[in-house]
């Protein structure tokens, strides 16, 4: 009788050793409490806990979370903005203090994302409340660090930590969105009307600058050929009043009278005219009074350009 009594205590004492027997898992710890009074914390592992008075309050996770909120704001010139984000959080350590606050603050863990998601939208809102709808869009950087700035106490109050806060899409109304498309396409236009007029203005210019340069090469050329035109006629005459006056000169050896080499050298000039002319029309007097004029003239110049 006594050996059964002893293996019934046995048994006893191996139940409530293993009814004491708690494990936690990696990333987590257990909250206990004695008779409703916070009693101590179990990290992660085999852990031992008076049966049936050390009771698992909470289970608190020390991984870091994640949450999408989506909430609407309105801006300083009454455009409503919508907002899609997601937040990580996580416990800030695994101290015991820590833990307490994490475990104590909130009633459930659904209390604390409202209390969380709620205090980023209120944050968001004010900063979006001072500033206009055409600059939100550039503003995201701000704005995350205006809500950190804002909430990283209370979230120290808390027990927690928020370690990034991503705004992934920002939007508004479709009529707001209509009118930002119609700026930025009126802008495109100016701007390519814009670099359009200078590229206009810059071919006219550079045609204008041709023009002038091709004028004035034009020019220097017609100035080169007038003035050699002018030495070629100018050494012609030359040469004519040369010829002439050694004609006249050997005729004047010879004895021979120069009006017969000068009326020779008048009707080549005129047969010349008429073989390597182009269709222009020479009216010649051919009267006796004529004749005489042109050969005195003729005359004078061989007068003119005898040497002295």
């Amino acid at each position: 009788m006594e050996s059964f009594y002893s293996y019934w205590w046995i048994l006893i004492v191996v139940a409530f050793v293993f009814s004491g027997l708690v494990t936690v898992n990696q990333g987590y710890i257990n909250v206990l409490t004695m008779f409703g009074k916070y009693r101590r914390i179990l990290r992660p592992g085999l852990n031992f806990k008076i049966p049936w008075l050390e009771q698992v309050y909470k289970r608190i996770s020390i991984q870091n979370r994640s949450v999408e909120l989506e909430f609407q704001a309105v801006t300083a010139d009454q455009a409503n903005v919508y907002f899609k984000s997601m937040l990580l959080y996580a416990v800030q350590n695994a101290d015991e203090e820590t833990v307490k606050r994490v475990a104590f603050k909130f009633i459930s863990d659904r209390d604390l994302m409202q209390a969380l998601t709620r205090t980023i939208e209120g944050s968001i809102r004010a900063f979006v409340a001072t500033k206009k709808q055409a600059e939100i869009l550039g503003l995201r950087k701000e704005i995350v660090e205006f809500v950190k700035g804002q909430i990283d106490h209370s979230l120290e109050e808390w027990g927690y930590h928020l370690l990034d806060l991503q705004i992934n899409d920002i939007t508004f109304d479709q009529a707001i969105i209509d009118s930002m498309s119609k700026v930025v396409a009126s802008n495109n236009l100016k701007a390519a009307a814009e670099n359009e007029g200078q590229a206009l203005l810059i071919t006219k210019t550079k045609a204008a600058e041709a023009e002038g340069n091709a004028i004035k090469i034009s020019a220097e050329a017609e100035k080169e050929a007038a003035r050699l035109r002018g030495q070629g006629v100018a050494l012609f005459r030359e040469e004519v009043a040369r010829g002439m006056s050694e004609a006249a000169e050997q005729m004047k050896r010879a004895n021979l009278d120069t009006n017969v080499i000068l009326f020779s050298m008048w009707t080549e000039a005129i047969k010349n005219f008429a073989e390597v002319g182009k269709g222009n029309v020479i009216f010649l007097d051919g009267s006796a009074d004529g004749m005489q004029n042109t050969m005195k003239q003729i005359q004078a110049l061989m007068l003119k350009q005898r040497p002295s």
